[in-house]
């Protein structure tokens, strides 16, 4: 089976980590998903990863409270970090080489990201995981993620969900809802679909850069993009395909 993308960038939320637990990080989750990384990894995929914080901090839910909205997502960026570290250890025990590199500076935990060494690390197949966002409140780890894809050159963004795709509205409310097989980033602005943030999908419209939204928890589902069969949904400067 041969590779459709020589470079990705993985898009993972901190809620998938914690899987059913209702808090933090769920260890046999975490190591399932790696599982289905490593096979990835071993087509000769080159791996990069943005990983969120939300199974730990919510800085935008709390920041409705009394804690500033900066201070919040500060205290998010960390949580990315603690969620990446979890990543990191897990794919050691399942041999994969793994750096992380921060857009905060935390030099006795985590390197700080450069470009040019996050570059030669995917080029030698190792994983590279991208923690505390872009460094900046008011920036999502979705903005995040386009923006390391792009600086990757990577050949498409995929974003890891608990829903296997994007639907014409929430599936779990509305059984009527359908899957797009494909559909246009104007499109899905337009109709607010919730992708990811407006922000993250014109970045990613404007530069060209496609999006596969799946599920996570889907088995296989990940290598099935990647070798270019129908999962999930695609996103991209195209006209809709409404499955």
């Amino acid at each position: 089976m041969t590779p459709q993308y020589k470079r990705i960038l993985l898009k993972l939320s901190g809620e998938a980590l914690m899987g059913d637990n209702s808090y933090g990080i769920n260890q046999s989750v975490v190591s399932r998903i790696v599982a289905e990384i490593k096979e990835v990894n071993k087509m000769g995929v080159e791996i990069a990863i943005v990983v969120g914080g939300g199974n730990i901090f919510r800085g935008m839910k709390t920041a409705n409270d009394n804690l500033e909205r900066v201070t919040a997502d500060y205290m998010g960026m960390l949580a990315t970090v603690m969620n990446a570290l979890a990543l990191q250890d897990a794919m050691k025990q399942a041999g994969l080489i793994p750096r992380i590199q921060s857009a905060l500076r935390i030099e006795q935990v985590v390197e700080p990201y450069v470009r040019n060494k996050a570059m030669r690390y995917l080029k030698e197949g190792w994983i590279v995981i991208f923690a505390a966002g872009t460094g900046n409140p008011f920036f999502t780890t979705d903005t995040a993620a386009a923006l390391r894809s792009m600086e990757m050159n990577a050949d498409i963004m995929l974003k890891a969900t608990k829903v296997d795709g994007v639907y014409t509205s929430d599936p779990a409310i509305d059984h009527q809802a359908k899957r797009y097989q494909k559909i246009s980033f104007d499109e899905a602005i337009a109709r607010n679909l919730q992708v990811m943030d407006a922000t993250a999908l014109t970045l990613c419209r404007d530069q060209k850069l496609p999006l596969n939204v799946f599920s996570i928890f889907k088995p296989g589902a990940l290598k099935r993009i990647i070798i270019g069969e129908n999962e999930g949904t695609y996103v991209g400067n195209i006209s809709t395909d409404l499955l």
